[in-house]
Parts: structure tokens; C-alpha cells; sequence
């Protein structure tokens, strides 16, 4: 059986005396139209660090097309030669590119600088880091040799 205290006895004999608010009837006081609970905007979806990075390397090694933008490219290489062009010419214009020509030097070049990245990457990970810094570049560069080829 539970132990359970007593009940006291009332001492004083009388019956406990209600405290009540007054009878209003069916008089029924009309509520306040509160103002709706202020939202706060909804938060704009952000996915976990590293997921966009990963889904636009998946991009890019799926595409084939050409990464930099064909015109400044091509004003580029028009600055470039006239530049170092020596020769004085006939017309004093300098040298002309075909499209073909440009287009066949912004694939070496983007493949050059592809190939320059990995092993920019490979050195990055040989110091146990994951981000490529300007020395990883100047080191795959100084390992390649003078031609820094693409072999």
C-alpha cells in the first residue's frame, strides 16, 4: 500500500468562502483582431561546402567545349604578335590571323594550361594540401623544363 499523508481536518468548523469575478451573463466582450504572426523571409537553400565545387568539376570534365571566351582570346594574340613582331611590313599593319589559326592557338593554349594545373594539383597534394598555390605552378613548370610541354 502507498504511503500517503492525511488530510488535515479544517479547524475552523466553516465551509471555505468562494472568491469569483462577476456574472457578466451572456454578454461576450469582442476580441481583439490580432495582427497575423510576423513571418520572418525564408532562408534562400544553400548546399554543403564542397558540393557545388564538386558538381562543376563534374561539369567541366564532362564538356569539350572551349573555357575561354573567343574574342578577347583572339585581341590577345593579335597584341601579342604585333608585339613581337620585328619585322618592318609593307603596309605597316601588323600580321593577320585567320580564325581557323586562333581557334587551333586557344585550344593549345587551354590544353597547355590544363595540363599545367594537374600537375600543379599533383604538387599541392605531394606538400599535403589541397589548395594550388603560385609556388606549385612555378614547381610544375621547373620540372617540365624549358619547353614545358604536354607529354
Amino acid at each position: 500500500m502507498a504511503r500517503t499523508t492525511p488530510v488535515k481536518p479544517s479547524t475552523s468548523g466553516m465551509p471555505k468562502k468562494r472568491l469569483g469575478r462577476k456574472s457578466i451573463g451572456n454578454k461576450r466582450t469582442p476580441t481583439r483582431a490580432q495582427p497575423p504572426p510576423a513571418t520572418t523571409p525564408a532562408k534562400p537553400h544553400r548546399y554543403r561546402p564542397g558540393t557545388v565545387a564538386l558538381r562543376e568539376i563534374r561539369k567541366y570534365q564532362k564538356s569539350t567545349d572551349l573555357l575561354l571566351r573567343k574574342l578577347p582570346f583572339a585581341r590577345l594574340v593579335k597584341e601579342v604578335s604585333a608585339d613581337l613582331s620585328t619585322l618592318e611590313y609593307a603596309n605597316g599593319q601588323p600580321p593577320r590571323w585567320q580564325s581557323t589559326a586562333i581557334l587551333a592557338m586557344q585550344e593549345a593554349a587551354e590544353a597547355f594550361m590544363v595540363h599545367l594545373f594537374e600537375d600543379a594539383n599533383l604538387c599541392a597534394i605531394h606538400a599535403k594540401r589541397v589548395t594550388i598555390m603560385q609556388r606549385d605552378i612555378q614547381l610544375a613548370r621547373r620540372i617540365r623544363g624549358p619547353w614545358g610541354g604536354l607529354g
